[in-house]
């Protein structure tokens, strides 16, 4: 298995899933460690090695941050919970939906999406969830990690700005996989919505964008995010 591959000083990606599912990493100076988002069900294996082969252990995770309530991202979230002992942060509008172990409905206005969120493969472990997060927060994480809130591919979606590093970690706002993209329609709650706050990305200050799904973009990540989006936004 590949290591955690270094994006910046003290802030790693994970490949849970090849680099199609990811979860990240950030070191405080202490030693303590902060993980974002905990992957599918069998994500905790991986994650667990790839703590111990930077010289960690579990139980230095003290703190996950969920950007939100979904199979491939909270799937793992009970077991790195018990795991590690570590708190839970969630935006609140996503918050009862990690607590129930359920995803949040899909948008209703897509086929695909109506027949995906009836189906099996929705529900997870519930997890508690200790504190709950909101837009434009500084969390006290690795010298600043800045909430925000993008909500339509779930109501409490939020991306994650570690401001020290220049590392944005953009959850499922953007896709990518075989290119940049936005978020799978069949996935999100409200198709529309999710496209008109990944806009919000644009306007922040980071030099690498980071991907819950597909490999980081190192050079001239901002500008390819903007030119990306006011392309698409504007037809």
């Amino acid at each position: 298995m590949a290591g955690p591959v270094k994006l910046a000083e003290n802030v790693y990606r994970i490949g849970t899933l090849g680099p199609w599912v990811n979860a990240y990493l950030l070191v405080e100076p202490n030693g303590e460690l902060t993980l974002v988002d905990a992957g599918l069900k069998g994500a905790p294996k991986k994650i667990v090695a790839a703590i111990e082969s930077l010289g960690k252990k579990p139980s230095d995770v003290t703190r996950i941050v969920l950007t939100h309530a979904h199979p491939d991202h909270a799937g793992g979230l009970a077991r790195a919970q018990r795991e590690t002992g570590a708190r839970v942060l969630c935006h609140t509008t996503d918050a009862p939906f990690a607590r129930a172990g359920h995803a949040p409905p899909r948008d209703r206005r897509n086929l695909t999406a109506r027949i995906l969120g009836v189906l099996p493969g929705n529900s997870f472990a519930p997890c508690e969830i200790d504190e709950e997060i909101a837009d434009g927060q500084l969390l006290d994480i690795a010298g600043g990690l800045r909430v925000v809130h993008t909500p339509g591919h779930t109501m409490g979606h939020v991306a994650l700005n570690h401001e020290p590093s220049g590392v944005l970690i953009v959850g499922d706002s953007l896709f990518n996989t075989r290119k940049l993209g936005f978020s799978i329609k069949m996935a999100c709650e409200d198709i529309p919505l999710s496209r008109e706050t990944a806009g919000r990305l644009g306007e922040l200050d980071f030099d690498i964008a980071a991907f819950m799904h597909g490999p980081e973009i190192r050079e001239r990540a901002r500008e390819r995010v903007r030119e990306f989006i006011a392309q698409r936004l504007d037809r």
